[in-house]
């Protein structure tokens, strides 16, 4: 027991009543003799506990005098009524005993580490520099996507920060396979893939996931998170004497990866080529080399220049690493990213083909890593390479080999999303087009977005305090839920709000969020366009002589050209799931799961 517990009693102890937590603390690790602390000391004063304690202290220790023995005998001699069930809520008694017990846990730490002292000291770090990280109980609803609930079912909120970009763990056809499979397989893989978890449907998946990049093979992991580390740190520690180049603002799971790996790391700065290509010249050309990037960095937006990074890996022998969490489902006439989407015309007109296009870009990167938990909506990641490449990483990978393999629902669900999204393009290119109305409309008021050519929509506020409370106040006030992003995620000074539209918010929808931000701008008087152009900009916003950069998508892959684009949903109206995607998808695992499907899926309609 804690000497502040004592402090419990402070309500019925004049002494406790003025006592402080260090107070006791100092008078119970010092002693007035041999024997007795101060605080002992002091309790021998106390009108009810001190002549029984002054009789018997020389013979017993301060911790036998709390017995309910001795207690009742006191409270007799006062003539206080005494029950020996209620011998626990004598605050003098308890007292007694908690000081005791301080006592000799005081003794017996003497010279310990403090460890909840040192836990404590470091939570308090984050908290001055108001870095610590609060986490909204938000509960998203299937039925009614973009819309939650938060701790209280009755209490809804629209969500705009979701990694769910295509809203696709709600899509019918996603729900019916797994439902399906849950029937069939049950909830647990039952063990590692090595010993139970080595199924039909995670092999299905892995030869889907190895078709849509146009690859050898692929390997399936529980998160990306543990692909991007157990890819890095084994393919690191085999090549010989490897040197690993990493782009600064490179994921957590790949830097993580890159210092298990042991190898040599080299970073250059974002996106720099100039610098990637003086460092590359720094080692030799016969030294195994590894260049590890993204192709869309989900906290500014900004895209890799992935073509010209091939470029450097030819001309100095390096491999390719790249990351396309953020980009896969979302990018190319497959959804298989912007290495696919650089070549768009040539994999549109192979669409069906699992052949890879020789010379594109997607065909030049050596590995490729993605999730199954962002534009596909389920949970999981995943590696694609050659044979022998993804055969290395299953022999030699501890976050492979020791790690639960996906649940059968997870993996089915996961095939099935990513079947519908190679055969439905809508989906994608809706999110596109919600993206550019929201950076337009917040542009016009001149609210500050981090300039990028993708769907991320960062809204710089550069403080982070003044970002938390920005959140707090659209959550509150407005019932919308932004998640604020502070350091080390991005820079201290660059904090900001992370938007992120999806197909399933409506005109309306926008028109109520572009309305809250400005807002909440004008109340906590944040800095805008204007304010940022003034002091010379920062991350990219009012920088002088910057030139807006071009979207990843055109014009004319949007649809925006020839009138064949998806049009935002207005005044309640639902999306419907594409008959023959749902069809394409039920196929894939109908020789696991037979060919009845249910109701028609296509026929139920979702936001």
């Amino acid at each position: 027991m804690q000497v502040t517990s004592l402090l419990r009693y402070s309500g019925v102890c004049p002494f406790l009543g003025h006592s402080t937590a260090s107070s006791l603390r100092s008078m119970a690790s010092t002693n007035v003799n041999s024997n007795i602390s101060s605080l002992t000391a002091k309790a021998m004063t106390c009108p009810m506990m001190g002549p029984k304690l002054a009789s018997i202290s020389q013979a017993r220790t301060y911790a036998s005098v709390a017995g309910n023995r001795e207690v009742e005998e006191m409270h007799k001699q006062k003539n206080v009524s005494f029950n020996n069930a209620e011998a626990a809520k004598c605050p003098h008694a308890q007292a007694a005993r908690e000081a005791a017990v301080n006592v000799k846990e005081t003794a017996r730490d003497v010279g310990r580490f403090n460890y909840e002292k040192f836990y404590d000291a470091e939570l308090q770090k984050k908290h001055k520099d108001k870095s610590y990280r609060y986490f909204n109980n938000i509960n998203r609803l299937a039925a009614k996507f973009t819309i939650a609930h938060t701790s209280n079912v009755k209490d809804e909120v629209n969500v705009w920060c979701a990694n769910d970009y295509l809203g696709m763990s709600k899509n019918p056809v996603v729900l019916g396979t797994m439902k399906r499979t849950l029937d069939r397989y049950g909830a647990g893989a039952g063990g590692t893939r090595n010993i139970a978890g080595n199924g039909a449907l995670h092999l299905s998946l892995e030869d889907e996931l190895a078709s849509l990049h146009r690859k050898d093979a692929a390997l399936v992991f529980s998160s990306c998170y543990v692909a991007n580390d157990a890819c890095l740190a084994t393919i690191g520690a085999k090549l010989p004497g490897c040197v690993i180049f990493s782009d600064s603002m490179n994921h957590a799971s790949m830097i993580q990866g890159i210092r298990h790996s042991g190898a040599k790391k080299v970073i250059f700065k974002h996106n720099d080529m100039a610098d990637l290509e003086a460092k590359l010249q720094a080692v030799p050309k016969e030294t195994p080399k590894l260049i590890a990037f993204e192709s869309v960095y989900s906290m500014c937006g900004s895209v890799a220049p992935i073509e010209a990074i091939c470029d450097l890996a030819d001309k100095y022998g390096a491999i390719t690493f790249l990351d396309e969490v953020h980009a896969v489902g979302m990018y190319g006439p497959n959804g298989a990213g912007v290495a696919e989407h650089l070549d768009y015309d040539a994999h549109n007109a192979t669409r069906l083909s699992s052949e890879p296009v020789k010379g594109s870009v997607q065909d030049r990167i050596d590995i490729i890593t993605g999730t199954l938990g962002k534009a596909y909506g389920v949970v999981g990641g995943y590696i694609a390479g050659s044979s022998d490449l993804v055969d290395v990483v299953r022999s030699y990978a501890p976050g492979f080999i020791f790690t639960t393999s996906l649940p059968p629902a997870i993996v089915a669900g996961a095939q099935a999303s990513i079947a519908y999204q190679r055969e439905y393009k809508g989906d994608r290119r809706l999110q596109q087009l919600n993206t550019r109305e929201v950076k337009k409309q917040l542009d016009e008021l001149d609210i500050p977005v981090v300039p990028n050519p993708s769907h991320i929509i960062p809204v710089l506020v550069g403080d982070a305090e003044l970002a938390k409370k920005a959140s707090d106040m659209l959550l509150s006030e407005h019932q919308i839920y932004v998640q604020s992003i502070n350091y080390p995620t991005v820079a201290v000074g660059e904090e900001r709000l992370r938007i992120t539209p999806t197909p399933g918010h409506s005109t309306e929808q926008i028109k109520h969020l572009v309305d809250s931000v400005n807002s909440v701008f004008n109340k906590l008087n944040l800095k805008r366009i204007s304010d940022w152009k003034a002091i010379g900009g920062r991350a990219g916003v009012g920088a002088p002589g910057s030139i807006p950069p071009e979207n990843v998508w055109s014009d004319k892959q949007l649809g925006l050209n020839d009138g064949s684009a998806p049009q935002r949903l207005t005044k309640g109206e639902k999306g419907i799931v594409k008959d023959q995607a749902v069809e394409v998808a039920q196929k894939r695992l109908t020789h696991l799961l037979g060919a009845d499907a249910g109701p028609a899926l296509a026929s139920i309609p979702y936001v």
